[in-house]
């Protein structure tokens, strides 16, 4: 992909190129938006820029990427010897100070296949305190042809000596916010649920059960698309050791995967509970992500705005404690039954 293919980020990317263009590109970066991928995929789009062999130039300076030479077709299959990624490992999805550590390591050494040495930290905010603390030197003093790019969903999450030594470029333009119809589907028919039948214990469980039926099949299709791809179903003759790491990897991606959609779950309700509040309001109507859903209205009329607005920060305390290791069952359901509805 290209600087092109994001029309949606247009602004962003603006700022970004004509960042390039006067020669002025910030050392450290943090992106911030509501997806991961768009977020990876905008990093990547930026390191094959800096090390494109037939970039695309405004004013004689590179501003965008062929999308096809060789070093973008590396930086695109992540095999290019000087572009780094760093993702959560292990079951609880973190960073930790080991990571971090061969990322600096790495950083320090000249570029060996092109001009600039970039580093991506994906899910910055899942970086244990060490990791963050140990990474601090270099994310302010980075070495010459380096840049260092971190990826969050959730800002409010990193140290702010983190957030100090970053520039910051939002993302999450109305776009990101429109809903796929799979969850548009399942946020319809939650709504539907939410405006005929909470005021009885059993309706706010119907809806508890609305929510974990459709994580569970979130994270069986996960489970069976990741499995299919894992080279453990490819190869059945490997070491003991390999195959160990293997089964490892598979758990901590499958569970990666399942936590991130999860999370886009979770928002599109936040964005249903969001325009039930703006309901309640005598005006803010324009700004409604949802327009088309009765739901919001009807649940709203039972509601006062202060009561609306604690639904939102109800479903905030869930999500943080949803990256805790918290029975995620047990806190999905006094989620839930805390709801005015």
């Amino acid at each position: 992909m290209a600087f092109t293919d994001f029309p949606d980020h247009a602004q962003g990317v603006e700022l970004l190129q004509r960042s390039l263009r006067r020669g002025r590109l910030a050392h450290a970066y943090l992106f911030t938006g509501h997806s991961l991928d768009e977020l990876e995929a905008l990093a990547r789009t930026l390191a094959k820029t800096l090390n494109c062999q037939q970039p695309v130039k405004r004013d004689g300076v590179p501003v965008d990427s062929c999308d096809e030479c060789l070093n973008c077709r590396k930086i695109a299959h992540e095999n290019h010897a000087d572009v780094h990624w760093v993702r959560p490992e292990s079951k609880t999805r973190i960073i930790v100070v080991d990571q971090m550590r061969d990322l600096m390591q790495q950083i320090q050494l000249k570029p060996t296949e092109a001009e600039y040495k970039v580093a991506a930290i994906v899910a910055a905010d899942r970086m244990k305190s060490e990791a963050a603390n140990a990474f601090l030197k270099t994310l302010e003093e980075p070495p010459p042809k380096s840049l260092l790019i971190l990826l969050t969903t959730e800002p409010q999450r990193l140290l702010e000596t983190i957030l100090s030594r970053c520039l910051r470029l939002n993302f999450s333009g109305a776009a990101e916010r429109q809903l796929d119809s799979t969850r548009l589907e399942w946020v319809t028919q939650f709504g539907e649920v939410a405006a005929t039948d909470t005021k009885s214990l059993l309706g706010r469980y119907r809806l508890l059960d609305s929510l974990v039926s459709k994580l569970a099949a979130i994270k069986e299709q996960i489970e069976a698309t990741l499995t299919g791809k894992s080279p453990l179903e490819q190869y059945n003759d490997v070491e003991k050791d390999l195959r160990e790491r293997w089964e490892k990897e598979l758990t901590a991606a499958i569970e990666a995967e399942y936590r991130l959609r999860r999370g886009e779950l979770l928002a599109a309700l936040q964005l249903w509970l969001r325009d039930v509040w703006l309901r309640t309001l005598t005006s803010g109507e324009e700004l409604l992500h949802l327009p088309q859903l009765a739901s919001t209205a009807a649940v709203a009329r039972r509601l006062s705005p202060k009561q609306a607005m604690d639904n939102l920060r109800v479903l905030e305390q869930t999500q943080r404690l949803l990256h805790t290791n918290v029975q995620e069952a047990l806190t999905l359901e006094v989620g839930l039954l805390k709801l005015h509805l």
